[in-house]
């Protein structure tokens, strides 16, 4: 707290990002692409952005394992992608931690997502944030876009 002669006053805190304000009809998945500073791992869900809290030591080493397991029990031909975000529709790009790409998916060096067309597995590692989230939510969404495996 300042004093400023008899008057007492505490400093304003930094102004929001104008980012954190959506629009009236909600964010669109493209969006993410275009948003400057946006924390890592930020995912939309129904229109809103969803933060995700720092990593926990047991999610990355579950991740790592699974990362690995999957690359080689993988047929040729399938590749597997790590906290790549998904594009599901309009309104809905979450951020999986392991996908599995199909035959023919269409990859580029430059993509920041992938369609939903071309995954045929996705992974939740679950956090006790992440419950409701990766239990309900997320295989309703993976599933209504056509996903095969959760």
């Amino acid at each position: 707290m300042a004093t400023v002669g008899d008057m007492t006053s505490e400093a304003a805190p930094p102004p929001l990002p104008a980012w954190l304000f959506p629009p009236p009809s909600g964010r669109v998945a493209e969006d993410l692409d275009h948003i400057a500073d946006l924390p890592a791992h930020t995912e939309l869900i129904d229109g809103s952005l969803v933060f995700v809290g720092p990593r926990r030591d047991f999610h990355t080493s579950v991740l790592f394992l699974l990362e690995a397991g999957l690359r080689t029990a993988a047929p040729k031909g399938r590749r597997v992608r790590r906290e790549m975000s998904v594009k599901l529709g309009p309104r809905q790009r979450p951020e999986p931690d392991l996908i599995v790409l199909g035959d023919g998916a269409a990859v580029r060096r430059d993509a920041t997502y992938y369609e939903a067309k071309d995954v045929i597995l996705v992974v939740e590692v679950v956090s006790p944030e992440s419950v409701v989230r990766d239990r309900e939510r997320k295989p309703q969404l993976y599933a209504r876009a056509g996903i095969p495996h959760f």
